[in-house]
C-alpha cells in the first residue's frame, strides 16, 4: 500500500515555527589568509518571477557583501539538465546550483558528485530543517543537497473563466471529466497539461491510478511497482480526458502553442485554457500572465470516496555546492543567506514554493507573505496522506518513455494496451541497467 509522506517534511506555517536567528558574521577565511575577493557562480532555472526575485536576492547580498561577488546564470526548464549535464561533466559546474531531485541519482550515486555540505555547517545553519527534509538530499551519509522547498503538482483555475461559464471546481474526476462538455461548448477546455513535455500527462495518470490500485509507481528505492495492465489504466484515463474534451490533443497543443510553455501560450493567457496541473512551487509564472487573484488553487482530486491517496510530493528544488567549488566556505555562507535570511526570503517569497526552512517561513509569516496559490496548494497537500515521489520517476530518460506512450496514444498510432506492454518492458529495462 501507499506510504504517506510525514507531514512534518512541508515545513510550512502550520508547523511550529522558532524564532530565526541574526544572521552569523560570515567568517570564511583564516586571518593569515585574508581573502582579496572571490566570484561565485550561480545557477538556476525558472520563470521571470523566479529569474526577477533571484537577481534581486542577488543584488542584496552583493551590497552586503562585496567581497563574495555572486555571478547569475538562468533559464529556462526547457534543456536545462542537458546543459548542467555539459558542466558538470566537463569540471565546469556553477559553484551554486540549484538542482532537481533526481540529480542526485545521475550525478551522485556515490555521494561524491557534489560538495558534503555537512562539513559546512560553520556558514551554513541547517537548524531550520527537520530530519526527513534533509534526508532527501543525503547520499551515502554525505549531504549533497538542501531541499528548498516541498511541493507536489496541483490543479488550478482561472477564477473568471469558470464564474462566467458558471462551472465549480471539480472534486472527482467524474466531474472533472463531465466539465470536458460543459467548457467545450464555448470552445474552452477546463484544464490543459504543458506541451512541452509528457511527463504532467503521466504524472495525472499515475495519481489516478495509484489511486485506484493503491500501488505506487516507482518505489523510492527504484522498483517498477506498476503491472503493465497499469501502465494500461493510466493510458486509458489519459485518452478519455482527451476524448472529452477535458484537455487538447498532443497535436491540438502543438499547433496552437509551437514550442511556447503552456503559460506563455496566448490560448491561456486569453482564457481558453481554464485551468492547468502544475508545481506548487512553479505557479508563479502562471500568476504572472493573468490579473491578480484570478488564478486559484482548486480541491485535490479524489476518486470519489473521498480518496486522496494517490497525490504525490517531492523536494521541489534543493541547493548543491559543486564539489570543484574553489570557495565552499564562502558558497555556504550564500546558501544560508538564500535559504535562512528574512530580507533574503521576503524577496523570494513563495517562487520556489514554500521554504523548507522554518528561519524562512517565520519572515514571510510576519511580512504576510504566506498567501495565494502556492501556500493554498502547499497546506492542502499538508493535511492529506501524500506518496513520495522516487528520483527515480522524474529521471529525464523515464519521462522520453512517458512522452513517447502519451504520444501514441494521442496519435492513436497504436492501443494503450500496445504502448502499456513497450513503456512497462523500457522501463524494467532501464532500471535494471541503473543497478549494475
Amino acid at each position: 500500500m501507499i506510504k504517506p509522506l510525514a507531514k512534518a517534511a512541508m515545513c510550512c506555517c502550520v508547523l511550529s515555527l522558532c524564532a530565526c536567528t541574526a544572521d552569523k558574521a560570515l567568517s570564511v577565511t583564516q586571518p593569515d589568509e585574508k581573502l582579496d575577493g572571490c566570484t561565485l557562480r550561480f545557477s538556476w532555472w525558472g520563470g521571470d518571477d523566479r529569474h526577477e526575485a533571484t537577481l534581486e536576492a542577488i543584488e542584496l547580498w552583493n551590497q552586503i557583501h562585496p567581497e563574495i561577488v555572486i555571478s547569475p546564470e538562468y533559464g529556462g526548464w526547457d534543456g536545462w539538465t542537458e546543459k548542467v549535464s555539459t558542466q558538470l561533466s566537463g569540471d565546469n559546474a556553477p559553484d551554486v546550483m540549484q538542482i532537481n531531485y533526481d540529480w542526485l541519482v545521475n550525478y551522485s550515486p556515490d555521494g561524491k558528485g557534489f560538495y558534503d555540505l555537512y562539513q559546512l555547517q560553520s556558514q551554513l545553519d541547517l537548524s531550520g530543517f527537520d530530519e526527513e527534509t534533509l534526508s532527501f538530499g543525503v547520499v551515502n551519509e554525505r549531504l549533497n543537497a538542501v531541499t528548498v522547498s516541498m511541493s507536489g503538482r496541483g490543479l488550478f483555475y482561472n477564477s473568471e473563466v469558470y464564474n462566467t461559464v458558471g462551472a465549480e471546481y471539480p472534486e472527482t474526476w467524474d466531474e472533472l471529466i463531465a466539465l470536458g462538455s460543459t467548457f467545450g461548448e464555448k470552445d474552452l477546455y477546463p484544464i490543459d497539461l504543458d506541451n512541452q513535455s509528457g511527463a504532467t500527462a503521466w504524472y495525472i495518470s499515475v495519481v489516478y491510478t495509484q489511486q485506484l490500485t493503491g500501488r505506487e509507481f516507482i518505489t523510492m528505492d527504484g522498483k517498477l511497482g506498476f503491472s503493465a495492465e497499469d501502465i494500461k489504466t493510466a493510458l486509458d484515463f489519459y485518452k478519455t480526458l482527451e476524448d472529452n474534451h477535458v484537455i487538447r490533443t498532443v497535436q491540438t497543443r502543438t499547433d496552437e502553442d509551437g514550442n511556447c510553455a503552456l503559460y506563455q501560450s496566448p490560448e491561456f493567457i486569453s482564457g481558453k485554457i481554464a485551468g492547468v496541473c502544475e508545481w506548487g512551487s512553479a505557479i508563479g509564472k502562471y500568476e504572472s500572465v493573468l490579473s491578480d487573484g484570478v488564478l486559484e488553487c482548486g480541491p485535490y482530486i479524489s476518486d470519489g470516496s473521498g480518496n486522496l491517496s494517490g497525490w504525490m510530493i517531492k523536494p521541489s528544488l534543493m541547493y548543491a555546492v559543486s564539489d570543484t567549488c574553489q570557495y565552499p566556505d564562502e558558497a555556504a555562507a550564500f546558501l544560508d543567506f538564500l535559504l535562512n535570511n528574512e530580507q533574503c526570503a521576503e524577496i523570494l517569497g513563495t517562487t520556489r514554493g514554500i521554504p523548507a526552512s522554518e528561519h524562512a517561513v517565520k519572515a514571510l509569516e510576519n511580512s504576510g507573505l504566506l498567501e495565494g496559490p502556492a501556500s493554498d496548494s502547499t497546506e492542502t497537500l499538508v493535511s492529506m496522506d501524500t506518496v513520495t515521489i522516487s528520483p527515480y520517476m522524474e529521471l529525464s530518460r523515464m519521462k522520453e518513455f512517458y512522452n513517447t506512450a502519451i504520444e501514441k496514444v494521442s496519435y492513436s498510432t497504436v492501443s494503450t494496451a500496445d504502448a502499456a506492454q513497450e513503456m512497462y518492458n523500457s522501463i524494467t529495462q532501464y532500471l535494471e541497467t541503473l543497478k549494475k
